[in-house]
């Protein structure tokens, strides 16, 4: 420890090493209508500035902003970052001023065509230069026929997200990806991407938090911790959503967070708590393509961090077949990660 200094750099936690958090909303901070258990609490304190980055385009920055005020987090519109914005921004670098856009989804990404300077319709018969897709739970066949028309004319097609699936409190449901789908095999086209894990939404939130060293905080491998990891961020993967750990056993490396927690309030433990790495209380070892696993005995690791260690082992060596665990704790570890 240095003169006059009360910490070193071990001891300040994930939280303290950041001076901005990018957080997903659906399946980090919330589920649909409900808040997430402890996930207020973890975010009522910390010096980092909190700003809520999110694919899901349904809704108006002012509207999400509401919504976390109502399940009691700290939250204003200019802190919510949605792929609406990011994918009205994105139509607006391929088509001029003034042109019509059909737009697929809500009237909140309507709103956002508007506020670049373009004009939001419904036909094709309206001649749009572009489409934007967006998620929106009254999307019927009309509309992506709609959609299916312009885009095989010729008109420039963004797609808010491409996220297959959708957290809700009952559930995984269908999500902006799964349409977005149907329309790229009647037009055998691929969107450009606004949403994560592509630049454009990352960007944005880069830029309007002036982040010096953002942590991106969120529940989905392929979208979030992708997304940090296509602009160069760290990012902390809770698995309080979507991405489950047999998921994390054979990631692309694109695809694997820096840290992993089971909840938000995993942020005020030391980053070298949360890494992806050994454990003293942990030995991995292996036999051909099988990991072996075994805690110690004393009990000094829990089950995040027997996780940790055993994909820092996956991760670093030859291509795994197979697990095995050698008492009750790597047992359980081994059947989450074979799923």
């Amino acid at each position: 420890m240095t003169s006059g200094s009360s910490t070193t750099e071990n001891d300040r936690s994930l939280r303290q090493r950041h001076d901005v958090l990018l957080l997903d909303l659906d399946g980090t901070v919330y589920q649909g209508a409900e808040a997430i258990p402890g996930a207020r609490e973890a975010l009522e304190t910390g010096e980092s500035r909190l700003f809520y980055v999110t694919n899901n385009a349904s809704r108006s920055p002012a509207s999400v902003a509401a919504h976390l005020r109502e399940l009691g987090f700290a939250a204003t519109e200019d802190e919510v970052v949605t792929s609406s914005q990011s994918g009205a921004r994105l139509v607006a670098e391929h088509v001029a001023a003034g042109s019509a856009v059909l737009v697929v989804g809500t009237e909140a990404l309507a709103d956002e065509v508007r506020q670049v300077g373009l004009v939001p319709v419904r036909r094709f018969e309206d001649g749009p230069a572009a489409v934007v897709h967006g998620h929106s739970t009254e999307t019927n066949w009309s509309i992506l026929a709609e959609a299916t028309l312009a885009i095989r004319a010729g008109a420039v097609w963004v797609a808010t997200n491409v996220d297959t699936t959708l957290p809700t409190e009952r559930g995984l449901c269908p999500g902006n990806g799964a349409l977005v789908a149907a329309v790229r095999a009647a037009t055998d086209r691929e969107p450009l991407v606004a949403g994560k894990p592509a630049r454009p939404l990352m960007d944005d939130a880069l830029r309007r938090s002036g982040a010096v060293n953002a942590l991106v905080v969120g529940d989905r491998i392929d979208t979030d911790i992708a997304g940090a990891n296509a602009v160069g961020l760290e990012s902390l993967l809770v698995l309080s959503g979507v991405s489950r750990p047999t998921d994390l056993l054979r990631a692309p490396l694109g695809h694997r967070p820096t840290y992993l927690a089971m909840e938000l309030a995993a942020l005020d433990r030391p980053a070298e708590d949360l890494a992806i790495a050994p454990h003293p209380g942990v030995t991995v070892r292996r036999d051909g393509g099988t990991l072996v696993v075994a805690c110690d005995p004393t009990g000094s690791a829990d089950r995040a961090a027997v996780l940790r260690a055993v994909l820092f082992a996956a991760w670093e060596g030859p291509e795994v077949t197979d697990l095995r665990g050698e008492d009750p704790l790597a047992v359980e570890v081994v059947a989450d990660l074979l799923g």
